[in-house]
């Protein structure tokens, strides 16, 4: 289960939305919201990536490899 491709996959997604998440914390919000029209798209994206990681990990947990 350790080296299921979505084990993977649903880590580095994982990680990447945290990474995300503390960048948008980190650095100036109206800088960054003044480049994307009035978005904060740190937040939301590392929100995103988080949730799809979360999803291939339950996905793995759900319907583990056939032997």
């Amino acid at each position: 289960m350790l080296f299921d491709i979505r084990t993977i996959v649903g880590a580095l997604l994982g990680v990447y939305g945290i990474i995300l998440i503390i960048t948008s914390y980190a650095y100036d919000p109206a800088v960054q919201q003044a480049k994307t029209g009035g978005v904060n798209i740190n937040l939301w994206s590392g929100l995103a990536m988080l949730a799809v990681g979360v999803c291939f990990l339950a996905w793995v947990r759900l319907s583990p490899p056939r032997d």
